[in-house]
């Protein structure tokens, strides 16, 4: 017989009966890329590499969704889960190709069901061990496909992933995507609070860290071409993929100069450890941002912060890619107008596919999905009817289409 908190797991996320992509077909009827108060709306250019979801709910709030394209093939891929007394987000932004991001898309969060299941719960050691499950998923694809792609053991992806459950808040991290709450503060007014460690080498405490676990190895981290990198080649020291980093089996020969290493790995040079955050929400906690590190190339924490706070929910993720697309165009002295002129591929000398995931938290609703998760695990959840799952799974094929 089950356990009442793995009673509480199953109801959390059954039924699942609702799946829905985005895709261009949806946004070019249902989205206009200018926001409504723009009264050049009519006259802009649309934007054909921006897709979002203004508004959708979830158990305990609502929910805005958007990403925009710049890499000939998106490497950003990234899901939204809702469940009766749950949510789910997974943000992972890909670098080498799409396969490690998309792998994860298809892979981690149902890892972490079949291990809250298991264990009758959610908590940081389930996250780790699904990250761990599907990093060594991932390897093994790796290992069957290397014969006729070697530049799989290449590819990874940063990985930032969320779930609220029961007034948690569970966060872990690998790479530079980041989540950052909004909080009333004391005085009334929303301040950011970064929930996660950016694994970037650019930060001097990561260096450090590097250098401290490779005493033996003088070129951990080198200065290349004014940026610090891992190894003179990537500057995320935690990933999911990048095998070639990981395990000598994987190591490249030269016919590959971008990835060969001179000397053989005696460790692995990079790490699937997830960084994790364990919060209570409380009334004063409004909402997160989960976003891509493009995102945050533009805009500082508490810039996104004022933009959410101080307009309309409907369509705010759209406009934190839009208020950081104006940036990336004003460094390059440009106007946004005519970035949008500029087609995937080349787009990424201007900026990074950008993926924006806003979660507002009203705290009645909270209040109210706690007491009835207690209630029905009390009655064994004979009853699997309710409000369906909706998932929302930016996704591409090998083509470079949204699928």
């Amino acid at each position: 017989m089950f356990s009442l908190l793995t009673r509480m797991v199953f109801a959390s996320w059954r039924p699942v009966s609702r799946y829905a992509r985005m895709n261009k077909d949806y946004n070019n009827t249902n989205n206009t890329d200018e926001l409504e108060e723009d009264p050049s709306a009519a006259a802009a250019v649309p934007d054909s590499l921006l897709w979002c979801r203004d508004l959708e709910k979830h158990s305990c709030g609502d929910f805005s969704f958007a990403v925009v394209q710049a890499n000939e093939i998106i490497e950003d891929h990234s899901q939204v889960e809702t469940g009766k007394d749950a949510i789910f987000v997974g943000v992972y932004d890909g670098h080498g190709g799409p396969d490690a991001s998309r792998f994860i898309s298809d892979h981690l969060f149902h890892n972490l069901i079949k291990l809250a299941r298991a264990n009758g719960r959610i908590s940081e050691d389930t996250l780790r061990s699904a990250f761990s499950t599907t990093e060594d998923e991932f390897l093994g694809l790796v290992r069957r496909t290397c014969g006729i792609k070697p530049l799989m053991a290449a590819i990874g992806s940063c990985c930032l992933v969320s779930v609220i459950w029961r007034g948690m808040l569970y966060v872990a991290n690998l790479g530079d995507s980041r989540a950052v709450i909004g909080c009333l503060s004391r005085s009334n007014k929303i301040v950011a609070e970064q929930l996660t460690r950016d694994h970037n080498a650019s930060i001097e405490e990561v260096r450090q860290e590097l250098r401290s676990l490779h005493p033996d190895d003088s070129h951990i981290v080198v200065m290349k071409h004014g940026v610090w990198r891992i190894k003179g080649i990537i500057q995320v020291s935690r990933s999911i993929g990048d095998a070639y980093l990981k395990r000598t089996e994987f190591s490249l020969d030269p016919s590959f100069p971008r990835f060969h290493l001179s000397e053989p790995i005696h460790r692995p040079v990079l790490t699937a450890e997830p960084s994790l955050c364990t919060r209570v929400l409380q009334p004063s906690d409004k909402f997160l941002i989960f976003a891509s590190d493009g995102l945050w190339e533009h805009l500082t924490n508490q810039q996104a912060m004022e933009i959410v706070s101080s307009s309309p929910r409907a369509g705010i993720a759209k406009r934190l890619i839009r208020t950081a697309l104006n940036e990336a165009a004003r460094k390059r002295e440009m106007k946004y107008d005519d970035l949008k002129k500029v087609d995937k591929g080349i787009r990424r000398f201007f900026h990074d596919d950008i993926t924006a995931v806003v979660i507002f938290i009203d705290h009645e609703s909270l209040v109210n999905t706690k007491t009835s998760v207690l209630e029905q695990s009390v009655k064994g959840f004979a009853d699997s009817s309710g409000p369906s799952n909706f998932n929302i799974d930016v996704n591409q094929d090998m083509n470079g289409s949204i699928i």
